[in-house]
């Protein structure tokens, strides 16, 4: 029997009424809203992480995320207090973004890998934003400078270990996973002694294993691109009703004697909703440093915005990991981001000036055009050693099943 307050439904029910008064007396700023999700959704986020999502899904299948989990137990659990199977989340939510982690973290809790606690301390830090998404997006999009956003990717990474180092002692006396079990052998040889016995237990034809990873990929993308829709309408919708603009108003006059201005809370609004139009806005405030303007964007893509918390509540809602140590952690994780972009401003723009592979702001334009050419060369490389071994996996699995027929 629930004993909540019957307010909260009476309450719930007014929004929803009111939202849908709104949608019908502005059709057309909200469909142009919708419009706009649906191509971030389609243009953007589908492709982006969809072979992020079918790939690690294929590695838990076939036992990789086991032999990670031998391989990293020993540094895990002392730096994070999580074990060795977070390393991999870990790996993918720093590679591909937001709603990864949480969706990896999901499956671990479903299948017992990991505890209630371990769960609500590894997606807290390792939720973030992916490195296309900071470097290409953020800060040659919309500043245009790479050279800005390896200082931004430094600060981001770096505050997320520093929020799993202080989340380590994020309720101390809960029970942890147990450890893979000890023997004489070789780290190694117990790591691929693990993950073969995953394999085992999993049991599923590589056929089925890679359609049940697409299925899941789609289900989750869907999931993520309704939200993305949705809050882009409802982000407009307080616009045109101008409850964006009373809120900055507020915040003015509250701010304003510390030198905070009307464009700083447009950014900081908009950031609190949704990444890209706060790192947007942020690049347009006047009047303002370059460090500064590095600052709050580091702290908003650090938030994340309400859009990305919804969805990771809805991913976590499968099991009992609890959304409100995220929620705190996002904004632990926003000012050590903030913090750690004023501490280092000057010596890590000097350091990415002198990095072959960045692109500093204030280059010729000659000198861009040879970065970009080494930096595509190098990634075309690593793309196409990527498919060999792929390719390669593959032929070695299938004479592997035509020996045993």
């Amino acid at each position: 029997m629930s004993h909540r307050s019957p307010y909260l439904t009476i309450s719930l029910a007014i929004l929803s009424l009111l939202l849908v008064f709104v949608l019908i007396i502005n059709p057309e700023p909200s469909f142009q809203a919708a419009v706009r999700g649906l191509n971030i959704w389609w243009e953007v986020v589908f492709p982006a992480l969809l072979p992020f999502i079918f790939v690690s899904e294929v590695l838990m299948g076939v036992g990789v995320v086991h032999f990670i989990g031998v391989l990293l137990e020993p540094l895990m659990r002392p730096l994070f207090n999580v074990p060795g199977t977070g390393g991999f989340v870990l790996t993918m939510g720093f590679s591909s973004g937001y709603p990864v982690a949480a969706n990896l973290t999901t499956r671990l809790r479903e299948k017992g890998h990991i505890t209630k606690v371990e769960g609500e301390r590894l997606v807290t830090f390792a939720t973030t934003g992916d490195p296309l998404f900071v470097i290409g997006a953020v800060a040659v999009g919309f500043f245009n400078s790479e050279q800005l956003g390896y200082v931004i990717a430094f600060t981001h990474y770096g505050a997320a270990i520093l929020l799993g180092m202080l989340y380590r002692m994020y309720s101390p006396v809960s029970p942890i996973t147990a450890i893979y079990e000890k023997s004489q052998h070789p780290l190694l040889y117990r790591a691929l002694q693990a993950m073969h016995r995953a394999r085992l237990s999993d049991n599923r034809p590589f056929g089925k294993l890679m359609g049940d990873a697409v299925q899941s990929a789609l289900q989750t993308l869907m999931v993520v691109g309704g939200f993305i829709i949705m809050f882009s309408v409802l982000l407009q919708m307080m616009q045109t009703v101008g409850i964006t603009s009373f809120l900055n108003r507020v915040l003015f006059l509250l701010l304003g004697p510390f030198g905070f201005t009307d464009a700083m809370g447009k950014a900081g609004l908009a950031g609190l909703f949704e990444v890209t139009m706060g790192a947007q806005n942020t690049s347009e405030i006047q009047n303002i440093s370059m460090m500064v303007k590095a600052a709050i964007t580091a702290a908003i893509i650090s938030w994340g915005g309400l859009s990305v918390h919804a969805q990771i509540a809805s991913i976590l809602s499968k099991t009992d990991i609890s959304v409100k140590p995220y929620l705190i952690g996002r904004a632990i994780h926003a000012i050590f981001a903030a913090v750690l972009t004023i501490v280092f401003w000057k010596p890590l723009t000097i350091i990415t000036q002198n990095v072959n592979t960045s692109i500093p702001a204030f280059l010729p334009s000659e000198h861009l055009l040879q970065a970009k050419s080494w930096w595509l060369i190098f990634s075309q490389m690593s793309t196409i050693a990527a498919c060999i071994a792929i390719v390669l996996f593959l032929i070695c699995f299938l004479l592997h099943k035509l020996w045993k027929q």
